[in-house]
Order: structure tokens, then C-alpha cells, then sequence
């Protein structure tokens, strides 16, 4: 129903990156825009008063290691190589509402952009509150009002939207809504899996929920007798044993665990494995991706030479870190007691091999509640590509990771987010 000055009424339920820029977008474009989102605030913010202790954007807040990569500085096709599910479906959104114009509206905003290696953007201050303060007052200035309080139910007739129900009981009449709950992964910063549920009950399909952007688990001892270790400047590769095909190799850092491995070269690897069981996949870590194997062996047989009448474990003690040596050298097969004058040929092309190889065999994600984005969810064909409406409930939108849309790391998910709710907030 219209309110009293005639203005389209929108109901925008979850307050986070897509939540908010399609409540901005709506309000932008006429309407009398309510958002309702349910995180209390932990602490004071700007502006606390107008938004109601709602703690807005808390997700965005942690992405990134609290960097926020705002967006990916691409083409069409790079995203759409980036974006290895429901991908078609973006062409629409990717194009009304590219990379340069999240930037664009960003930097109009007051935070200024970098771009960094792979064509990731952050904010200039490598602070996320920057970013989240930009969609914030863009909230305040286009008089959106925030309601801290949660949604129940999404009510439609005869297959349109008609209403929504908050915790309370209490039922609020909207002409259009727009459900941007996110996934179900971080079910601390709210996403829940609420919109799942809301689409499910209004007819919806909803895709296998997966954890995407997670930490691996693997039952491979070296993994917890090394937990702590952080490697930096490593090579990890992943291949499908399946298919016997490398299907993931980048630079970068990474940690081990007392469940197996995680850190940012782990989550980018793991969006990549689509089907898991165990034994499908196997990480590869070249440990010295800067040395060609000749000069690696040249480097061996200087450092046992200096550590001839050592044992091993101090003759590799120039080469990895100290919490990694004695599983390194039991992959090996070689006993840390060993002296390097008694090493075999053959010993020491394992030692070469398994530093430029270092083997993990993988046996499963860690759950999806520790993943930083959801695969599957509602449905691409129920969507319109064009307006993010629902081709079954009128009036009923969804934008970002609720939908059945997910992409690598480096900016491309926060894009679609982006994308998806600049079109779900047009009134259309």
C-alpha cells in the first residue's frame, strides 16, 4: 500500500552489504524504505539514535581480515571466469551495475580506492568501517528507516507479496520487499539461513547449501602436529584425483590446524573443490617457490655440508621453520637423528621433491558456519535476471548470497551482492 505522500512502500530485510545499498537504491529512486535488521549493535556508532542499535553491516565488517575487498576491478568475462555458479544469471545485474561503478559510488562517498594484486579493491585505509560508513550515511541521507528487530515470516496472496511478520506478532504491510539475508555461513553476524526458510515457504527452490571460502579438514598427522604454523610465500596447488587435473594453484599464505589447514591461500582453494568426498583432492605446497630445483639441490648440499656432523633435523634448520621440520622429515621417511654425510642419493631427491611437493591429502570441508560464503540457495530460475523479482511471488525480491550465485575469492562475491541489489532496489 502507498503511505500518505503517495510513495511506494519497501520492505528491505537484512542489513548488510546487499541489504543495504538496495534499500539506498530504493529509497534513491522514490520509495518509503524500511529496513529491518536484527544484529543489536555491540557498541556506539555514529548516528546511533537513527539506527535504532541495529548493527548494520557486521559481516562487512570482518571481510577481508577487516580490509573489505569492496569489488574486483574486472571485465564482464573475467568475472564471469570468477564466477563458477550462476554466472549466466549475472550478465544482467554484472552490466547495470559493473566494478567501476561500485567504486564510483564508494568513492563519491568520501573513502578513496586501491587497487592491489589480481585487480583487488580496498579501501584506501585498509579499514572496512570506511566502507560501511559510506553505506551509512547514504541510509541517513536518504532517510531510510532502520528497524532493529527480527522478520518471522514473508506473507503473499494469490502469489503476490503482501506483508511481513516481526518477532513480535505484529504484522506490517509493504508494497514490494526485498530479502537479502545472506547464506548461512558466520551464523554470528546473522546469516542464518532465514531467507531460505522465507523463499522455501513461498515456493522457492531451494539449491544444496555448501560452505564456499572455507578451511579444509584433513587427517593427515603433519597437520596437527604442525597447528600454529603460518607459512607465508608458498605455492598451493589442488589436485582433483578424480580427474586427475590441477584445479587450483596461487601464492600466497596459509596456516595449519588442529582440524587440517586454513588461511587465505586454503579458502581460495577451497571454492574451487565443488564435489567433495574424501580422498578427491590433494593440496600440494611448493615450500620454496622462488628456487628452480637445480639451485634448491645446490642449496641442500651446501646446507648439509655446513651441518655434516649435525642431525638432520638441525641440518634443514636454514630451510623451514622449526615446528615443521620433523614432520617434513617424516614424510620423508628420514630420522631426525640421521647425520646428512649418510644420506642416500635417493634421500635426498625425496627431500627435494617433498620440499617443492609437500603432499596433504584433504578429507572434507570444515561446516558450513565456519564457511565465509554460502554456495547454492534460492533458486537462478525462479529469479529474473533482469529485476531480481521472483517469477513466482510478485513484488518479492532477493539480492545477494541468499541467491544461488558464488564466486572465487578477490572481490567477485561482494560484487554480486552489489550487483544484485542495485536492480533489486529499483522500482521496477
Amino acid at each position: 500500500m502507498k503511505n500518505q505522500e503517495n510513495k511506494i512502500s519497501v520492505c528491505v530485510i537484512g542489513g548488510g552489504a546487499a541489504g543495504m545499498l538496495s534499500a539506498i537504491t530504493a529509497a534513491e529512486s522514490g520509495a518509503d524504505v524500511t529496513l529491518f535488521e536484527k544484529n543489536k549493535s555491540q557498541r556506539i556508532m555514529e548516528s546511533e539514535k537513527f539506527f535504532d542499535n541495529a548493527y548494520l553491516g557486521k559481516k562487512l565488517l570482518i571481510t577481508g581480515k577487516g580490509r573489505c575487498n569492496v569489488t574486483n576491478d574486472c571485465t564482464l568475462d573475467e568475472f564471469m571466469k570468477n564466477t563458477p555458479v550462476g554466472g549466466k544469471f549475472m550478465y544482467a545485474s554484472f552490466n547495470n551495475f559493473t566494478p567501476q561503478d561500485v567504486m564510483d559510488f564508494f568513492v563519491k562517498g568520501g573513502t578513496p580506492l586501491k587497487v592491489e594484486r589480481g585487480n583487488r579493491v580496498f579501501p584506501t585505509s585498509d579499514k572496512s568501517i570506511d566502507i560501511l560508513k559510506v553505506l551509512k550515511n547514504k541510509l541517513f541521507e536518504h532517510n531510510v528507516k532502520i528497524v532493529n528487530k527480527k522478520i518471522s515470516e514473508v506473507n503473499a496472496k494469490d502469489g503476490v507479496f503482501d506483508s511481513v511478520t516481526v518477532e513480535d506478532g505484529k504484522t506490517m504491510q509493504f508494497d514490494k520487499c526485498i530479502v537479502a539475508t545472506g547464506g548461512a555461513s558466520y551464523p554470528q553476524t546473522g546469516s542464518d539461513g532465514d531467507g531460505y526458510r522465507f523463499a522455501e515457504k513461498l515456493g522457492h527452490t531451494i539449491k544444496e547449501i555448501k560452505p564456499s571460502l572455507v578451511p579444509l579438514v584433513s587427517h593427515d598427522k603433519c597437520c596437527r602436529d604442525m597447528m600454529g604454523l603460518s607459512l607465508k610465500n608458498v605455492t598451493l596447488s589442488v589436485t582433483d584425483n578424480k580427474k586427475n587435473k590441477v584445479i587450483f594453484k596461487e601464492m600466497g599464505e596459509m596456516l595449519f590446524t588442529h582440524f587440517g589447514m586454513s588461511g587465505p591461500l586454503v579458502l581460495s582453494a577451497s571454492s574451487h573443490m565443488r564435489d567433495m568426498s574424501e580422498n578427491r583432492y590433494t593440496v600440494s605446497i611448493d615450500l620454496k617457490p622462488s628456487l628452480d630445483e637445480k639451485t634448491l639441490d645446490n642449496r641442500l648440499l651446501s646446507d648439509f655440508a655446513k651441518y655434516i656432523n649435525k642431525n638432520m633435523d638441525n641440518a634443514m634448520s636454514d630451510l623451514l621453520p622449526s615446528k615443521m621440520i620433523v614432520p617434513f622429515l617424516n614424510k620423508c621417511g628420514i630420522r631426525k637423528e640421521q647425520k646428512p654425510n649418510s644420506l642416500t642419493k635417493e634421500e635426498r631427491r625425496i627431500i627435494l621433491e617433498t620440499l617443492k611437493n609437500f603432499k596433504v591429502d584433504i578429507h572434507s570441508f570444515r561446516p558450513v558456519d565456519e564457511a565465509i560464503i554460502t554456495s547454492g540457495g534460492v533458486s537462478t530460475k525462479e529469479i529474473n535476471p533482469s529485476t531480481m523479482e521472483s517469477k513466482l511471488v510478485k513484488n518479492l525480491y532477493f539480492a545477494g548470497e541468499v541467491i544461488d550465485v558464488d564466486a572465487y575469492t578477490g572481490g567477485f562475491n561482494l560484487q554480486i551482492a552489489f550487483s544484485t541489489a542495485r536492480l533489486a532496489g529499483l522500482l521496477s
